[in-house]
């Protein structure tokens, strides 16, 4: 595998995941429309992209903000349990999106944790243990798959459906 584009990010990681969905082939070669790394300081900007990708791609406003939602929950999921911050990734298909939410790993003795508890992350509110239920019934698909370098997880939205 090709050297990571991003420094402390395994050589391919994240790669592995809309690759191997099955029924997804022709994500393969198909070029991110939103590639961003994410931290707790910029899960706003996250979402107001998030946003902008699916209103361009024509989903109906209530769909739209059930895909900013579900990708701020995974997001909010990686940086709490995970190394702090991570990376959305979004690719538009004929009749779908797709978002990637990889969370490159959970911390070592050198990463500090991130610990939010009960709190907000970026002002939306924290119900901790419900944040996948939520993916999952907004979400027309989900795919998850964790190891020694993180978690990713892949949600489809198709056209049309509520």
């Amino acid at each position: 595998m090709a050297d990571s584009p991003h420094p402390g990010e395994p050589a391919g990681y994240g790669d592995r995941v809309h690759r191997g969905w099955p029924g997804l082939a022709d994500a393969d070669g198909v070029s991110a429309v939103l590639d961003l790394r994410f931290d707790p300081g910029t899960l706003d900007t996250m979402r107001v992209r998030t946003r902008a990708c699916a209103s361009r791609a024509g989903f109906p406003e209530d769909r739209v903000e059930d895909m900013v939602l579900a990708v701020h929950e995974l997001a909010a999921n990686a940086i709490v349990h995970g190394g702090g911050a991570g990376r959305l990734r979004m690719w538009r298909l004929a009749r779908a999106l797709l978002c990637q939410v990889d969370d490159g790993g959970r911390p070592g003795s050198d990463r500090p944790r991130a610990s939010f508890g009960q709190a907000a992350v970026n002002a939306l509110p924290c119900e901790p243990g419900h944040g996948l239920w939520v993916v999952r019934q907004v979400a027309d698909q989900l795919q998850s798959i964790s190891g020694p370098a993180g978690t990713s997880i892949l949600i489809r939205f198709d056209y049309g459906t509520a």
